[in-house]
């Protein structure tokens, strides 16, 4: 019998022969053949033999790629978002001019989309040079979504009753492709976008990421993979609440906590010491209460000089005991608390009751963010929430005095930050402390492919025709939903309906502008003057723009919202789907009789036309005794079903401004073009000024103008949690000079949908 030693081959392992350089064997290259030939993907285990791969451990799953997104598409500014002031000195110390629009520098950026194509627009866009000049990006905190559902299903509170808002087409998208293939595609999803943000941190920047038990295994290992072990700082353990009832907690543990993940991006950084207050008895354990200002711990007399002894004497510092011994006075203001470690129980989380609670099921507590802000960042320094939710991470970065960028896919959620902002805003301003504006921005010209989840290891060609099949099969449902008459051919429109064009937008994004332009085109070529477009989602602050831009050139456009009952064979068989309108607004300018240049606006009305669900449907399916509150046809309506059955309706949106959120007012609205930065060249990076890509290419950018305008938020009314009032008429506003002016109206209803209408107005 042979020695093992003698015997190597048979007994080594794919590592240790790798490591030692072996070649592979006559069968395995013969294996290996078959598996190619067979388009076949190889064992594992050859990647080991084949390549050199030091990792000692490593996360694997089905479809791992290290390709990231390299996507670089244009934002586009919807709106600039300031309360008034006039204050001189502040203006000049933030460089902010009147309405407190930056002069130069930085302004605080809300980005509504998909935040891998937002990380890939920011790493190699035009605006990485902005992110440079503020300093880098110091600092990322990320909650990523890790319950599914719980991060775009919303609790709306109206007429004393709750109606439970479903996602949008949009938001269930992101459930699928987080959460399709289970633990493979989340971990995919996070995999991607933690590269994309290692790239995009400063090289002294840090990174939280906020987990629970559900992936915490696996953001660890990913963390380690990107980031390197060698940058990993703590794990931090937060203690969120009280433990769970005795029955919750029958045959298992209460999850009580949360895990942060804190790495680098190198070994330099940013951390300053920060401290948790003393607990009250822990106080009582280190100090002697002496008297209302004060307490009193023993005097450590061997580390003090006689000229400091004799001035702590001088100023009643030390006291003698009746033992002798003396004892040092320190007031209460002094004591710094307690060194924060890496287990964190004195902060709770978000009573629904809070002032800062937003109705998110995942908001975070202001204390929690306040602490790693302030840790590991300095006031001035950028930091970016790529899963902003609610807006907490941007809120406490303004009142620390911190720049942002705050992203999020929900249109409520960035509807809900919005808000959030303009009251720190408010805050901030009634304390006389400096705040900076902030935009609302949309990621601009989507790349279809950008959001196509075809899966399968496929040929470009079969993607395609893959991609094709589905695209045709998507069409022919909403066309029959919409009742409409296909027509044949690959031409751009889809089908006709009553003598108007029909086209239907993509599934998975959002219609924007260039996307109609491209229809006023067409109509064009085809001289039809009436088209309908369909879509699950336009872009915020679309309209009215485009449409007035439509029938300057003679068409007659139609945007209709597709319902998420298309997808529902029985509602289209019976002819159960309707197709919203966009909403309309109705606002007045009301003139100032003493003063010529003044108007204020009055908002008169406002309609919707929104569904989600058919109340039969619902009245059947409800169990006795129970409610439920149903949006159809423009209307929140409660139905009720007793002990007996029987079912009654109650409509809840008795009145037009139920409907209404949030407005706002720009006065000129005219006054503001937006520039967008596009790709202009690329080559030699050498030779030009541009932003370098990860391959050594060069990205140059030119400035144009969008045709659009930017909405200057001049004045708003809102509702909060707490304060549902809504003020109707604006105050008065005065121009400078006579003439005529634009004025835009901004509406955002309870969904989070924003609506916009312009008003002329002539002056003086």
């Amino acid at each position: 019998m042979k020695s093992p030693k003698n015997n190597a081959a048979p007994a080594e392992t794919a590592a240790s022969r790798a490591a030692h350089s072996y070649e592979l064997s006559e069968t395995e290259k013969r294996d290996l053949i078959q598996l190619i030939q067979a388009g076949k993907p190889l064992p594992e285990r050859y990647r080991f033999l084949l390549f050199d791969d030091k990792r000692e451990v490593e996360l694997v799953w089905a479809g791992k790629t290290r390709d990231v997104c390299t996507a670089v598409l244009p934002f586009q500014t919807l709106e600039h978002i300031d309360e008034p002031r006039k204050e001189a000195a502040e203006l000049e110390e933030l460089d902010l001019g009147s309405g407190g629009r930056p002069l130069k520098g930085w302004c605080n950026k809300l980005i509504w989309g998909d935040n891998k194509l937002i990380l890939s627009s920011l790493k190699s866009g035009a605006l990485r040079q902005q992110i440079e000049d503020a300093g880098g990006l110091k600092l990322i905190y990320i909650d990523p979504p890790f319950d599914v559902g719980a991060d775009f299903s919303m609790d709306i509170e109206i007429g004393g009753e709750t109606f439970h808002k479903q996602p949008n087409i949009l938001e269930q998208i992101a459930y699928r492709d987080t959460w399709g293939r289970g633990a493979d595609s989340f971990i995919a999803m996070i995999y991607e976008r933690l590269i994309l943000m290692r790239d995009l941190l400063a090289s002294d920047g840090s990174i939280y990421v906020h987990c629970d038990w559900r992936v915490t295994a696996y953001i660890r290992n990913i963390l380690d993979e990107v980031f390197g072990k060698n940058f990993f700082q703590s794990e931090i353990i937060w203690k969120r609440q009280s433990p769970s009832s005795s029955k919750a907690r029958a045959n298992k543990y209460s999850a009580d906590h949360d895990t942060i993940y804190f790495f680098t991006k190198s070994g330099k950084l940013t951390f300053n010491k920060t401290y948790s207050e003393y607990p009250e008895d822990e106080i009582e354990k280190r100090f002697r209460q002496s008297d209302e200002r004060g307490r009193y711990k023993d005097a450590e007399l061997a580390t003090y000089s006689q000229e400091t002894f004799e001035r702590l004497k001088k100023e009643n510092r030390l006291i003698i005991t009746s033992g002798g011994k003396y004892r040092y006075k320190i007031y209460l203001d002094e004591i710094e608390g307690v060194l924060v470690d890496t287990l964190w129980t004195d902060i709770s989380n978000v009573n629904s009751q809070a002032s800062q609670a937003t109705g998110y099921a995942t908001q975070k507590p202001e204390a929690l963010l306040e602490r790693i802000i302030k840790a590991s960042s300095n006031p001035g320094d950028l930091v970016a929430d790529f899963f902003c939710g609610s807006g907490t991470t941007a809120a406490v970065a303004e009142k620390l005095g911190r720049k942002w960028i705050a992203t999020d896919l929900g249109k409520f959620g960035i509807h809900t930050t919005r808000k959030r902002l303009i009251g720190v805003q408010r805050e901030l301003k009634a304390t006389g402390k400096p705040f900076r504006a902030f935009e609302v921005l949309n990621l601009g010209r989507y790349e279809r492919q950008a959001y196509l989840n075809i899966g399968g290891n496929l040929t470009a060609k079969k993607r395609e025709a893959v991609l094709t099949r589905k695209e045709r099969e998507f069409r022919e449902l909403i066309l029959r939903a919409y009742r409409a008459t296909a027509l044949q051919g690959e031409g751009f429109f889809h089908g006709q309906n009553n003598g108007r064009l029909v086209v239907v937008g993509p599934i998975n994004l959002p219609v924007g502008r260039l996307f109609i332009e491209e229809v006023i085109t067409e109509c064009r070529k085809r001289g039809a003057s009436r088209a309908d477009v369909l879509a699950f989602e336009f872009e915020m602050g679309l309209f009215p723009a485009v449409l007035d831009e439509a029938k300057g050139k003679g068409i007659d456009l139609a945007p209709k919202t597709i319902p998420p009952e298309v997808f529902d064979k029985r509602a289209v068989e019976k002819g159960q789907v309707r197709f919203a309108d966009v909403a309309y607004i109705e606002a007045t300018p009301r003139y100032d009789k003493n003063n010529p240049l003044a108007v204020a606006i009055e908002l008169t009305d406002f309609s919707v036309y929104y569904s989600q669900g058919f109340i039969d449907a619902v009245a059947t399916e409800l169990k006795a005794g129970k409610s439920a509150v149903v949006c159809e046809a423009g209307k929140l309506v409660k139905v009720s079903k007793d002990k007996n059955n029987a079912i009654t309706r109650e409509v809840l949106t008795k009145q037009w401004t139920d409907w209404v959120d949030y407005w706002a007012v720009d006065f000129d609205y005219h006054s503001r073009k937006e520039i967008i930065k596009v790709p202009k060249h690329f080559g030699d990076s050498s030779s030009l000024p541009g932003i370098v890509t990860s391959d050594g290419g060069f990205i140059d950018f030119e400035e144009q103008w969008s045709g659009n305008y930017i909405f200057e938020n001049e004045w708003q009314s809102y509702r909060t949690r707490k304060d549902r009032f809504l003020e109707l008429k604006t105050i008065a506003h005065t121009y400078k000079k006579s003439g005529r002016h634009t004025i835009a109206v901004k509406v955002i209803d309870i969904f989070g949908n924003d609506t916009m209408t312009l008003i002329p107005v002539t002056v003086g």
